[in-house]
């Protein structure tokens, strides 16, 4: 299994460093790399879109030659768990601004929601079935609004912050900030249900 992650800006590492801690529990090896050009798009199983900045990784996505393949990635199916800014960039809309990077995502999203100057905080809550989660907000995004058919996995005190929708994962927290790995699991073992 080979999950790429977007590493033109923000925090690939840590999602990185996840990834391979838990790899070695799989019976199938787990190759975690990091997606800097477009060639490194071949041959992926999975997609992580990191926080960061959605502005600045938007254009260099473009400027990458990435955008057309991602999108269609994506929207072909490829399991994607996208974080932070990383939900941005999947977003159809974007409230109050007119940019649209891969709206792959049918939600609108706010960005810088909890305030620009708001370093963060951290809270726990239920993501779906998982229980007693950690969730750590950045200059955090929420989402405003989702079509009927997304899933919606966690709220915080009502602003949605994480989505499920097919085969895409939207979270405004930061799990890769944590010690703990479940959201890491769920996600590849979405890509393993995936391939089956």
């Amino acid at each position: 299994m080979r999950i790429g992650v977007l590493a033109v800006q923000g925090a690939f590492i840590e999602h990185i460093q996840m990834i391979s801690n838990i790899s070695e529990s799989y019976d199938e090896e787990i190759e975690c790399f990091e997606i800097r050009q477009a060639k490194d798009l071949q041959n992926i199983d999975g997609l992580i879109l990191p926080g960061g900045e959605s502005t600045v990784q938007g254009k260099l996505i473009k400027d990458l030659g990435m955008f057309d393949s991602l999108h269609k990635m994506i929207q072909d199916g490829l399991p994607t768990l996208a974080t932070c800014a990383g939900v941005i960039l999947l977003a159809r809309d974007i409230e109050n601004d007119a940019t649209h990077h891969l709206s792959t995502l049918p939600v609108t999203i706010k960005r810088n929601a909890y305030g620009r100057q708001l370093g963060s905080y951290m809270t726990n809550a239920s993501v779906g079935d998982i229980k007693d989660y950690p969730l750590v907000f950045i200059r955090a995004p929420y989402i405003t609004d989702v079509d009927s058919d997304v899933k919606v996995l966690t709220k915080v005190d009502s602003n949605i912050v994480a989505v499920e929708y097919n085969n895409q994962i939207g979270l405004s927290f930061h799990p890769e900030m944590t010690k703990d790995d479940r959201i890491h699991r769920y996600f590849i073992d979405k890509i393993i249900s995936t391939k089956k």
